[in-house]
């Protein structure tokens, strides 16, 4: 198993076919992505303890403070007689990103050596494993067997799956390596837009004969995701060093302005650089500004439109909590509203990213502060004069500059430091995501309800958040402008790039046999393997359009 696994095993030959490896990467991807789609589950598992027909009090109903929430949560780890609250649940979703961070960072140097497919059996281990471990402590009524299985351990899953296929697609694709990326990451944007419908429907199917339905889910999900994860991770191939698609030549220093390196940066130097931590000042500053508005979209649409979102615009949103045919109208758009902003933050990914290739990542990034806080600007004041159209526009162009920002990173960092160490090094980056997690939430959470202490009227919340997220991507536009090419002693010699090498297990391009071109080998495999990706990714595309109709309209 150890050599079936060795990254020894999964050198191509120099006529591979390159395009086999995104919808490799798309088939991880797409699986673990489904962390972002765990909000499904937060209503049903409310419900697991049931009483003469009716769901038992909360573990920490009634709590109002944080600590007293913290209370609630204690006890609920390990009572079996009560249900936990969406403070219980959520801990989970926050785990994720904690843990994907911080396992990204600790393992990236051991993926660099190991290889892709060793990482990614083992992320499918801790993900497909979390899964199980989640299913059995439903089942048991045991909340703190679902941190540790989803949150812990599938938050590992998430890590080394996130970043496995990175380096690699970056090597087969340096003429390309803003799309290359911008294509794996997109899975991971799709993940809850494929797996959420899918969840619903399982959860509805086995709730027929009793219960929720919720860990049975789990159980079906694990499977599906092991044999896609399995498949995409033995997919994987690394091209041989040296390797380049035909008729392609790096572009000369002088036309990048240095800003493409052409010798490599080992990890142990690259967080020496102030290149790294500008760097991670950006992706921490462009995350932070819209994770918070995109995991409270909901509320914020109804709160800040209330009656219009149904052609009443002379209905306050206090009207509407009072009135549970109003509630379900208006929760039916704010649900088409987040299903658009996923869509938006998939494709976000792979036309910023895409488009990073033609314009440069740092002036990728200039585009998305810049036009950032122009869309926080017209958001507020769209918001005020209740001009829905314009806050709809603002709010999508910033969540696709949010999903652009994660896909075009990996490849600013290839810029930055070469491509031998870009996979660990974009792991510790990923700690940028982890910090933004917390403080983009935290941020717009504490202002709303600091504004609904004060009686603020709905209508008019979200006024001073968007004008402090609009500061934040300032902070982020002073960053990228200062991001300077890496100063020449902080990269490799040959000789230690030669050692480096033979560290992880590379063996140089034969020169006896050629180069494959970009048509070549394009056979049935390959058109199978994007099938197999682009099915469930047309299921989910499509399922969210139908739900926005009512946006639409």
């Amino acid at each position: 198993m150890a050599s079936f696994l060795s990254k020894e095993r999964i050198i191509a030959s120099a006529n591979y076919n390159r395009w086999l490896i995104p919808p490799a990467a798309l088939a991880v991807h797409l699986c673990i992505g489904m962390a972002y789609g765990f909000s499904v589950f937060w209503k049903p598992l409310a419900k697991e303890v049931m009483v003469d027909g009716q769901a038992a009090p909360a573990c920490a109903a009634g709590a109002i403070t944080f600590a007293e929430k913290l209370e609630g949560t204690g006890r609920a780890l390990f009572a079996t007689d009560c249900n936990w609250t969406q403070f219980d649940l959520g801990w989970m979703y926050t785990l994720f990103f904690v843990l994907l961070g911080c396992s990204a960072a600790l393992w990236g140097g051991w993926l660099e050596r190991a290889g892709p497919r060793k990482a990614g059996v083992v992320a499918t281990i801790c993900w497909v494993g979390g899964l199980l471990l989640t299913a059995f402590g439903i089942h048991q009524h045991q909340l703190w067997m679902m941190w540790l299985g989803s949150g812990v351990i599938g938050g590992v899953g998430l890590g080394l799956g996130y970043i496995s296929p990175v380096s690699t697609l970056i090597k087969w694709f340096p003429d390309k390596r803003g799309m290359a990326t911008g294509l794996a990451i997109m899975g991971f944007g799709g993940g809850a837009l494929v797996g959420s419908p899918i969840a619903t429907k399982l959860m509805e199917h086995f709730s027929v004969a009793g219960g929720t339905g919720v860990w049975q889910t789990f159980v079906v999900l694990a499977a599906v995701y092991a044999v896609f994860m399995l498949s995409g991770s033995l997919g994987y191939r690394v091209p041989p060093s040296g390797w380049q698609p035909e008729g392609w030549q790096p572009p000369p220093p002088k036309e990048t302005k240095g800003m493409i390196a052409t010798r490599h940066v080992h990890l142990k130097m690259a967080h020496k650089t102030p290149q790294f931590w500008l760097l991670w000042l950006v992706l921490c500053m462009n995350v932070s500004a819209s994770i918070g508005i995109i995991g409270a979209a909901a509320p914020m649409l109804q709160e800040t439109f209330g009656g219009a979102l149904f052609n009443q615009p002379e209905v306050d949103y206090s009207q509407i909590k009072a009135d549970e045919s109003m509630t379900m109208k208006a929760a039916e758009v704010a649900a088409a509203f987040v299903g658009l902003i996923s869509l938006l933050n998939i494709f976000g990914r792979i036309a910023w990213a895409s488009s990073s290739d033609k314009l440069g990542r740092k002036q990728t990034y200039f585009i998305f502060f810049t036009l950032g806080v122009l869309m926080y600007l017209l958001a507020a004041w769209a918001a005020h004069a209740k001009v829905m159209p314009l806050f709809l526009l603002a709010i999508f162009v910033i969540v696709s500059m949010y999903g652009g920002g994660f896909a075009t990173i990996p490849a600013y960092l290839a810029d930055m430091f070469g491509t031998q160490f870009v996979g660990a090094i974009h792991g510790r980056l990923l700690t940028a995501w982890s910090t933004a997690g917390i403080l983009g939430p935290v941020i717009v959470n504490y202002m709303h309800d600091i504004r609904m202490e004060e009686k603020v009227p709905f209508g008019e919340i979200y006024h001073p958040i968007f004008y402090v997220l609009a500061g934040i991507l300032l902070m982020g536009f002073i960053a990228n402008l200062l991001v300077k090419p890496v100063a020449d002693h902080y990269f490799m010699s040959d000789a230690e790039l030669a050692a480096e090498k033979k560290l992880a297990h590379e063996k140089p391009l034969a020169s006896a046999k050629s180069v494959s071109s970009d048509a070549s080998q394009r056979g049935m495999m390959t058109y199978l393997a994007w099938l197999a990706v682009l099915i469930p990714i047309a299921y989910g595309v499509w399922s969210t359009l139908l739900k926005a109709k009512v946006l639409l309209g």
